[in-house]
């Protein structure tokens, strides 16, 4: 009998029907030649046979490193010393897994850790154990539509469409544990995170000072006091300690790298990533897209490497705050900051799905003037993007991974938003960002109005002449255009203030 190899060469593993069903045929035949304890050698690429597992370890450390090259002889695992290498016959096909959709999911996430644990020597072992439990199992004897793991995350996905509590969730398992005995599910929402967060669905909590002062992060995580107003981070009751640390304030942060990875994980979101290069309007008198406009075009000329790989990444940042609760009488303000990939196509680009929510700055106070404060997780690995990018495997290519790197070409929002984001205020006599010190302002029954719109006009243009709005004459020519200079020289001039919103400073 011969047996087929060839899948121990397959590549991109995940989302191979072949190498799954090869693995399985090779597990089949070398688990009589397990030990008494269990162990047997491990012909992954970083093992190499020299190292012994646990069995049941097996099937998701070749599916994460891949078959090792150069044993064509299984000897160790059950073929005979006289069977022939590299003939082809077709291994055990079918199972409960040979079209599950999660193969798409995990391709991307385990190849990359695998090229990255190549290269700095690293190991992550037993990172993806209870993904491989639960996309191996199945969800009930007899069930072959769906693995545990593919059943689970549909089920987070219904919760989230219909706004179902932790606690229904908790109650549903529980519910289909008693009717299914045998189900194979976790046992609450909170085990259901857990392994979504190993599929990169996580975020990362950062503890805030009560003052908005500082992020008790990096440098400050282990710090039990603020920096600078000394406030405490957590919380006290009747002026004690509880026992528990609770902070006063909690920043959610999610990743924006590893979302773009998972944007050319697949081959149709691969090429749709390209749609700026290869499907933008041909006439140049028509704007149906950012990639369009002067500003786009001036970028790629500024940054002309950047601009030399098409699958670099463009996005714009929109920021704007509300209050939750729906009732104007209670006062709390929460802060989500949402990027949104200009890669794609503009059918494609607006959609829910495609916004990536990158901060949630919860209230109950808006950020206001210490925004920067919550900003410093998302620009400090924006900035890691634009210097350095990431490694990312592209579906779409021939090549595999490539460097991927991104730019923040600009923000969406409204004047008071961007009062928060810029810090220019949008309140005085200068509050226009454009005209800078030219803004022609004035006081009115106790209200600022901004005047002066006929200067934009042609010059001797009628209207310039009319004394309708406040008897005088509008002449003047439109505001100044300030350089890169001016601006650099007031901010120059700009006082060093300390952030946060401590009441006796701040």
């Amino acid at each position: 009998m011969t047996i087929d190899k060839s899948w121990t060469t397959i590549r991109r593993r995940c989302s191979s029907n072949e190498f799954w069903n090869g693995l399985q045929h090779f597990l089949q035949m070398a688990k009589p030649f397990v030990n008494d304890r269990g162990f047997i050698k491990c012909p992954c690429r970083r093992c190499l046979n020299n190292a012994s597992h646990q069995f049941e370890d097996r099937e998701s450390h070749i599916f994460r490193n891949g078959f090792m090259f150069g044993y064509n002889q299984w000897i160790h695992h059950g073929e005979p010393v006289t069977a022939n290498a590299g003939t082809t016959a077709a291994g055990p096909s079918g199972g409960i897994h040979e079209r599950d959709e999660m193969f798409d999911v995990l391709d991307n996430i385990i190849s990359e850790d695998a090229d990255e644990d190549a290269v700095g020597g690293s190991s992550s072992n037993n990172q993806y154990d209870d993904l491989f439990a639960t996309l191996r199992s199945e969800l009930y004897p007899g069930v072959s539509s769906f693995s545990s793991l593919n059943f689970l995350v549909k089920l987070m996905h219904l919760k989230f469409l219909n706004k179902w509590t932790n606690k229904s969730f908790d109650e549903l398992l529980k519910l289909l544990k008693l009717a299914f005995p045998k189900i194979d599910l976790v046992e609450s929402h909170y085990e259901a995170k857990k392994l979504m967060t190993k599929m990169g669905l996580g975020c990362s909590s950062i503890h805030v000072c009560k003052n908005d002062c500082v992020l008790f992060w990096k440098e400050n995580s282990l710090k039990d006091t603020c920096p600078v107003c000394s406030e405490s981070r957590w919380k006290l009751q009747s002026g004690k300690w509880s026992g528990k640390n609770v902070p006063h304030k909690v920043l959610r942060y999610f990743p924006v790298g590893p979302r773009l990875k998972q944007l050319f994980a697949t081959s149709k979101t691969a090429k749709l990533m390209r749609w700026h290069s290869t499907g933008k309007s041909k006439d140049n008198d028509v704007m149906r897209h950012p990639v369009d406009g002067k500003s786009w075009q001036e970028f790629d000329k500024w940054y002309p490497q950047f601009a030399g790989d098409v699958r670099n990444v463009r996005l714009g940042l929109a920021v704007d705050g509300f209050n939750p609760f729906g009732n104007m009488s209670l006062s709390y303000s929460i802060w989500p900051v949402v990027l949104t990939t200009y890669n794609l196509p503009p059918w494609i680009c607006m959609k829910a799905e495609y916004l990536m929510l990158s901060l949630l700055i919860l209230g109950p106070q808006s950020p206001g003037k210490d925004m920067d404060v919550f900003l410093r997780p998302l620009i400090d690995e924006l900035k890691e993007l634009w210097v350095h990018g990431l490694d990312t495997r592209d579906a779409a290519s021939e090549n595999g991974v490539f460097r991927m790197r991104a730019a923040l070409l600009w923000t969406v929002n409204d004047f008071p938003a961007r009062s928060s984001l810029s810090g220019w205020s949008g309140q005085g006599y200068r509050a226009c960002p454009t005209c800078n010190e030219d803004t022609p302002s004035m006081r009115v029954i106790g209200k600022m109005a901004f005047f002066g719109h006929c200067r934009f006009l042609p010059t001797n243009h009628h209207w310039q002449s009319n004394l309708q709005f406040d008897g005088c004459t509008d002449r003047k020519r439109p505001p100044r255009r300030f350089s890169t200079t001016d601006i650099l020289e007031q901010l120059r001039r700009v006082k060093t203030d300390i952030p946060g919103k401590h009441p006796n400073y701040g």
